[in-house]
């Protein structure tokens, strides 16, 4: 048996992402597809004075039709890295995990990249080392020119027979985009998770779930967000 779970690169993301991560035997990160102002791929959600706060990464204006990996960050990004290093450390100097994980986040929003994949690539290294997850990530382009023709659903399925996978794993909020009976037909099981929620301390304010990861680290210690990671249900396709 072989999972695999499939992911558009996100920027320090949610529990989830890392749950499908920890979960499956391999990862594949898309890095070649269409960006979207719109999408999850450069922004979250921190905590700032109780309340759930975006943070973006600024990129340099561009077509509007270029994929993830050919965006690229501002020039003067240092700056901008520097205020956002500054903002993360006002909200959250006071968690009390932020010894521990404020060096990885210096890691992450000071790494040398400028190509917007690469730098988020590197986020999620980070944040997967820190938490002792071991499974591999395949980047999709690297996986074979014939994949890279295939469109929607039969792209996921041709990347699960290059990776020889028997299961492939996905979020619940795309149940509607996969028919079962086409995978069944390649011998593929398909499968959905959800995270549960659950509940942490976060400065006696009111509990705001499924903040950035950023968030979890910095209330919890390594220990009980590995623990965390295994709290989602797996859900039968339809």
């Amino acid at each position: 048996m072989k999972k695999i779970g499939i992911m558009q690169p996100y920027f320090l993301p949610y529990i989830g992402y890392f749950q499908l991560l920890n979960m499956v035997d391999e990862f594949v990160i898309y890095d070649n597809i269409e960006f979207s102002k719109a999408s999850w791929i450069r922004r979250n959600r921190m905590l700032q004075n109780g309340k759930d706060a975006y943070f973006t990464l600024p990129i340099k204006k561009d077509s509007d039709f270029l994929d993830v990996d050919q965006r690229y960050l501002i020039d003067e990004f240092e700056i901008e890295a520097s205020k956002l290093l500054r903002r993360i450390e006002s909200n959250y100097s006071k968690a009390p995990y932020f010894k521990d994980f404020f060096p990885i986040v210096q890691e992450i929003i000071f790494c040398k990249e400028r190509n917007l994949f690469d730098y988020i690539l590197n986020s999620v290294y980070c944040v997967k080392d820190y938490l002792k997850i071991e499974t591999p990530i395949k980047i999709f382009s690297k996986l074979g020119k014939d994949v890279h023709l295939l469109k929607a659903q039969d792209k996921v399925i041709g990347v699960c027979k290059a990776l020889r996978a028997t299961h492939y794993i996905n979020s619940s909020g795309g149940t509607h985009l996969y028919d079962s009976e086409s995978f069944r037909k390649e011998n593929i099981e398909l499968l959905f998770y959800r995270t549960k929620q659950f509940e942490y301390f976060q400065f006696e304010n009111e509990f705001i779930p499924f903040l950035s990861i950023l968030d979890v680290c910095m209330f919890n210690n390594v220990a009980q967000v590995q623990e965390y990671l295994s709290h989602f249900e797996i859900i039968n396709s339809p």
